[in-house]
């Protein structure tokens, strides 16, 4: 809780009870973040497997057809995750969201060990990573959701943003065990464990998710959203290690009923087209669905999964040589990856906000980008000389890239769209989000193997493409981003305005008249107790 309160700067973590921060909340989000890593570590290892001889020789890849092949064997994935997180809304909101983690882990399981299993024969291949995407695409969509859902106010940014740091983590160990293998594989040309063994530890993360996420608890706001609220209340008193009767406790339930009657007042019915009612024709509700599209499509422009799926390549494009050293170097990315994401998380996400974060990387970004393209522009690296000293600089600047896209884009995106949608949307709007995720993924992961071949010489284009994207960003997010650190869930209606309409609309069908304006004081002034009352009134002034 020290160190909390010294690297944590924001009027939550001042006024909320300290026992909310135990170990239980630090264990859920770890345990539910195994999901990034199952994205981490395929999007990290198949880079490095497709450019392996081996691989290569099991599968037939000739050097004519292997762009073509290559964003294949990559997009498949992407197109399971796709549908995975579009069909995971709809079992999270059915059966709730820890059920639906433990299957994504097992479908999970089950495409690798298809992939495994039909060694040599593409369209194997092409299956296991289809039904692999399913189960990594529900993860994409489950674990942000689940984990800003149990997740304090004060921290809900640095813990969802952990997803991203898992996802960092699985690519830096993906990096380092492609390194390995094919290191210790002799001989590197025709030993099928320099790849099989990668692709089989995709696995591993799986189990761990299944594990971890089988020993939590379910959410409480799926809980309360379902009007199970005795057992919501004792999911909330665990987890922030509370009694049920503690005056932090009540108010976060009193939050929940708000909300949850503040939508059924604006649409009534809870089927399927009436929250598709409720999210698109309602004004507040549709700029943060699509909010939500906007940043998952900026996220992928960024080019961050270009660099990911085709590190190998694209460090060859700037000079380094060798499937050993480029294994190497993707490596050394990997790590640099994991590290700026962990320290974004600690010192910034819920200290210097999402919205500033996100606006100083778009420049950043940009700038990394453009000086990668004019290095490979005017002076690409030859083959058998040196690389010259500017050289260094470009490729330091892929380095730095990946640090400026952790300290913004990497982990804000899933922050911001997991914790502004209204409660009964809240699955839908992550699960629509992921999904946009997922489909320009697949778009980057088909284009970029053909950008780099056709978009100038060595692809000098496609870094012009992604930096212009970045600067773009820049407006997208001064315009239309709001900052939402240290609030709880239920106040982002309030940024919105969908409470004020929900009020309006109550006080109509009562025939009072509408109030200006609604607070969480007003709301339980009149219900709850002293202290709870007091408690909300010093929630009111932080806002």
């Amino acid at each position: 809780m020290g160190l909390l309160q010294k690297v944590v700067k924001n009027e939550a973590m001042k006024t909320d009870p300290p026992e909310i921060y135990g170990w239980r909340i630090f264990v859920l989000a770890c345990s539910a973040c195994f999901g990034g890593m199952l994205f981490g570590w395929d999007i990290g290892s198949i880079g490095g497997i497709i450019v392996m001889e081996a691989f290569k020789a099991e599968y037939k890849i000739t050097k004519q057809i292997a762009a073509t092949l290559n964003s294949n064997i990559v997009s498949t994935l992407q197109g399971g995750c796709f549908f995975g997180a579009l069909i995971a809304y709809y079992i999270a909101d059915r059966w709730g969201r820890r059920p639906s983690l433990l299957l994504a882990a097992g479908v999970t399981c089950l495409g690798v060990t298809i992939q495994c299993a039909t060694k040599g024969y593409l369209d194997g291949l092409y299956v296991g990573r289809l039904v692999a995407g399913f189960g990594v695409g529900a993860a994409s969509m489950l674990t942000p959701l689940y984990v800003s859902e149990n997740a304090p106010r004060a921290i809900r940014g640095g813990l969802t943003g952990l997803y991203q740091l898992f996802i960092a983590t699985g690519v830096m160990l993906s990096f380092w065990v492609n390194y390995g293998s094919y290191r210790n594989f002799k001989p590197q040309k025709t030993s099928n464990s320099t790849w099989l063994v990668p692709l089989a530890l995709q696995a591993i993360p799986a189990l761990c998710l299944f594990i971890g996420v089988f020993f939590c608890n379910e959410s409480p706001r799926w809980l309360a959203r379902n009007d199970n609220w005795e057992q919501a209340t004792e999911v909330l008193s665990r987890i922030t290690n509370l009694p049920r009767d503690h005056p932090y406790v009540q108010m976060e339930l009193e939050e929940m009923r708000q909300q949850l009657e503040n939508e059924r007042r604006l649409i009534g019915g809870a089927t399927f087209w009436d929250l598709q009612r409720e999210m698109w024709t309602i004004k507040g509700n549709r700029n943060r669905a699509l909010i939500s599209i906007g940043l998952m499509i900026c996220q992928q422009m960024t080019g961050t999964n270009a660099i990911n799926y085709y590190a190998p390549l694209i460090f060859k494009n700037l000079g380094i040589t060798g499937t050993d050293t480029g294994l190497f170097a993707t490596g050394i990315y990997g790590v640099t990856k994991m590290v700026t994401c962990a320290a974004f998380l600690l010192f910034a996400a819920d200290s210097l906000g999402r919205r500033r974060s996100l606006l100083w990387t778009s420049i950043a970004q940009g700038c990394a980008m453009f000086v990668i393209g004019f290095y490979v522009r005017f002076k690409p690296p030859v083959t058998g000389e040196p690389i010259p000293g500017v050289g260094y600089f470009a490729l330091a600047c892929i380095f730095l890239f990946a640090a400026f896209f952790q300290f913004g884009w990497g982990p804000c995106c899933w922050i911001i769209v997991s914790e502004i949608p209204t409660a009964r949307l809240r699955a839908m709007n992550v699960a629509l989000a992921a999904a946009t995720q997922w489909l320009f993924n697949f778009v980057v992961a088909q284009a970029v193997p053909h950008m780099m071949e056709t978009v100038g010489k060595h692809g000098y284009g496609t870094y012009f493409i992604f930096g212009s994207f970045c600067f773009s960003m820049f407006f997208y997010v001064w315009f239309l981003i709001p900052e939402t650190k240290g609030l709880s869930l239920e106040r982002m209606d309030d940024i919105f305005g969908v409470t004020e309409l929900a009020k309006a609309i109550g006080d109509e069908e009562h025939g009072r008249r509408p109030v200006e304006k609604t607070s969480h004081t007003e709301v339980i002034e009149n219900t709850a107790s002293p202290r709870l009352q007091q408690q909300a009134r010093d929630r009111e002034v932080q806002i």
